[in-house]
């Protein structure tokens, strides 16, 4: 029987076939990528992708990467194509064809039919001398020397070095148009993706409760103030204006000492000038101000610095932001 050491080498084996064939890639990277970019940028319709057979599997992938990055994309089976689906290809629509050796029935006929129409094709292929190949005007070709698979029969390496150049062009694709993450976001509202791209602290903060205290007020009502609103601290003010913040760690650290707690003041025992954060940053972003200071709380203010509650880590943790 196999053992697991025997199957862990297997498994590094086919990373490291891999790693090469992305290493060779690199190194002979195709000529017409840069003009195909451009071509993209310029084209009024849609890219199309299309292929078959594993390789419809990376069309379907590379589509959907197209699509959230700015780049309006859809994916067209190469065998419905030929029985219907070529209908779907406008005027101004470009193809991009995916095939490992560029020569299969299907793909070959489709090759000769978009030509036919006119439109401008471009292919990822393994075979820069295939039918598919000779076909596009714009070729991204790579070679392997052989698949990760050990028979060197299932699409592995091949279907790697395809995905990687997909994801090449949807990078240079949204670098040259300047996409920004406010423009991604409006394509990736949902889940924890969305929350990080748009979910502000002030969304969070009108969530909770809203602690405070007067730097007058009896050590008492600090502790019950803490304790109701469930924020692990209070902010303290001197009438209006805010001066500063009690943790719970506060209080612990306070019960260590021997203090009169019949006398003691929110005053004696709050921090100074306490972090504060604007309503409209991004709660991704206060995660790293929570980090870099190593606490647990932070006070949120409007646009005029106005107090309008308070976030904890453990919101972040709810919202599937760490």
């Amino acid at each position: 029987m196999i053992t697991e050491k025997e199957i862990t080498q297997l498994g590094k084996e086919a990373l490291a076939a891999e790693i090469a064939g992305m290493t060779a890639l690199a190194k002979s990277f195709p000529s017409d990528f840069a003009p195909l970019v451009k071509k993209i940028l310029s084209t009024k319709g849609r890219i199309i992708l299309t292929g078959i057979g594993k390789s419809a599997i990376i069309a379907r992938k590379i589509t959907a990467t197209l699509n959230s990055t700015g780049t309006p994309s859809i994916f067209m089976h190469a065998a419905e194509a030929i029985h219907g689906d070529l209908g779907m290809v406008q005027k101004e629509d470009l193809i991009i064809a995916l095939s490992h050796s560029g020569n299969t029935p299907e793909i070959k006929y489709l090759a000769g039919l978009i030509s036919k129409m006119g439109n401008p094709l471009a292919c990822i292929c393994g075979n820069a001398d295939s039918a598919l190949a000779k076909e596009s005007k714009w070729v991204l070709a790579y070679h392997i020397e052989k698949e990760a698979c050990p028979l060197n029969l299932a699409p592995t390496t091949s279907t790697t070095l395809q995905l990687a150049l997909g994801d090449a062009l949807a990078v240079a694709l949204l670098s040259s148009r300047h996409f920004t993450a406010k423009d991604f976001s409006k394509y990736h509202p949902g889940g924890n993706l969305g929350k990080k791209i748009y979910l502000t602290c002030g969304e969070i903060a009108k969530q909770n409760e809203k602690p405070s205290v007067q730097i007058t007020d009896p050590i008492k009502k600090v502790i019950v103030e803490i304790s109701e609103r469930r924020l692990g601290a209070t902010a303290v003010f001197e009438k209006k204006k805010l001066v500063g913040i009690i943790t719970d760690g506060d209080i612990r650290r306070m019960l260590e000492k021997n203090v009169n707690l019949q006398t003691l003041t929110a005053k004696e025992i709050m921090s100074k000038n306490p972090k504060t954060f604007s309503s409209k940053n991004l709660a991704a972003e206060a995660l790293e101000l929570l980090k870099q200071f190593k606490i647990s709380q932070l006070i949120i203010t409007d646009e005029s610095e106005k107090y309008i509650g308070m976030i904890h880590i453990h919101d972040l943790y709810k919202e599937g932001l760490i």
